[in-house]
């Protein structure tokens, strides 16, 4: 088993292993809806076996961040049906990563200037980015036992958009400090009703909206991400073994599309705990993904020892549209431009050279 091998993901047969990351670039347009350029983006790179994209919002009040894309208008489905049918028409899959924020956010980002939400009233340390700059966190405001049934429900409507833009799965976001971890982890759940305290109840809501989308979906196009160990957004649990073991052997008892965990965050920091990673795979049972700043050689020896069974690249498919063609070769990879991650315009986003340039505006089917 290597990046190149082939694998049944569902009722998918990816042509390699190397997925692209969900990578936010805050590039949508107005209303959230993908533009222009974020076709000929996510075009260029559909050599992937799998797309996962970028963290989309399945309700306004779910918004964290400036020009993020969204998944809950009509406008919004029809910019991503433009995506959809671009990769798909380079041979590529293409996955869509459901989002809400939570506390994450900033009244300016919220409709009406309201609170952001959380399972408990929770400041994170740090700044918001809004359209007017930083801002400092604001203390959120604690969700209602009874408004629960609503967020299980902007996920499930935003699983049927995706349906309808033509993606050929999705994949709930339960990482990164975002609301489904935030109810996860204890350091952020101080609840005292059926979503607080144990584990069983702190993974009630993840469990319940994975409940709500596979029956959109059906199990086998439906994917987790969860970050056990990121402290990214002040995130900790007091035993992440314990939590996270239980989330992924009771997923991997649903019998899921796959398990994507985020082993450390994009600066390569963690909480300093030890997690049994190995473990998580084991009790989940099915595909497992990782992410950790992984090169061709580590995600080589870490398919080779049967720890994945698929790696998910970021940074690296950012900056080389044609990732799996330069692993292939062997040949030099671009150095991805920090600068011009995050808002802009195609500078940093679609001009990135390839190893064939005639690659760059081509619809054909790329057959590597």
């Amino acid at each position: 088993m290597n990046l190149f091998s082939p694998i049944q993901l569902g009722p998918y047969e990816l042509r390699n292993r190397i997925v692209m990351a969900p990578l936010t670039r805050n590039r949508a347009g107005q209303g959230q809806v993908p533009q222009p350029m974020n076709v000929r983006y996510y075009q260029q790179r559909a050599s992937a076996g799998l797309i996962v994209s970028e963290a989309t919002q399945v309700c306004p009040e779910g918004v964290g961040y400036p020009n993020t894309p969204g998944i809950h208008s009509a406008e919004q489905v029809k910019g991503w049906r433009a995506i959809t049918e671009a990769v798909h028409q380079r041979g590529g899959r293409m996955f869509l990563q459901l989002w809400h924020v939570g506390r994450i956010s900033h009244p300016s980002l919220q409709p009406g200037g309201a609170l952001p939400v959380a399972p408990s009233a929770i400041r994170p340390e740090g700044n918001a980015v809004t359209y007017e700059g930083l801002k400092p966190f604001v203390t959120p405001r604690v969700l209602e036992t009874r408004e629960l049934p609503g967020i299980v429900a902007h996920y499930r409507r935003g699983a049927q958009h995706a349906l309808d833009a033509g993606f050929d799965g999705v994949e709930i976001h339960a990482a990164n400090g975002y609301l489904l971890d935030q109810f996860l982890r204890d350091g952020s759940n101080h609840r005292t009703d059926a979503y607080g305290g144990s584990v069983e109840n702190r993974a009630r809501l993840l469990l319940e909206v994975v409940d709500a989308v596979t029956q959109v979906w059906g199990v086998k196009r439906v994917g987790v991400r969860i970050a056990p160990v990121n402290p990214f957004n002040s995130m900790y649990d007091s035993d992440p073994d314990k939590t996270f073991g239980y989330v992924a052997e009771r997923l991997g008892g649903l019998k899921l599309a796959y398990l994507h965990v985020v082993e450390v965050d994009q600066s390569g920091s963690t909480t300093g705990q030890v997690m049994n990673f190995r473990r998580l795979r084991d009790l989940f049972g099915g595909i497992y993904m990782v992410n950790g700043g992984y090169t061709y050689e580590s995600a080589t020896a870490r398919l080779a020892r049967g720890d994945a069974d698929l790696i998910a690249f970021g940074r690296l498919f950012l900056a080389n549209p044609d990732l799996p063609e330069r692993f292939a070769q062997q040949a030099p990879l671009n150095q991805p431009q920090p600068e011009t991650f995050y808002g802009g315009d195609e500078k940093g986003y679609t001009d990135y050279p390839f190893l064939r340039p005639d690659h760059r505006n081509s619809v054909d089917p790329l057959l590597y």
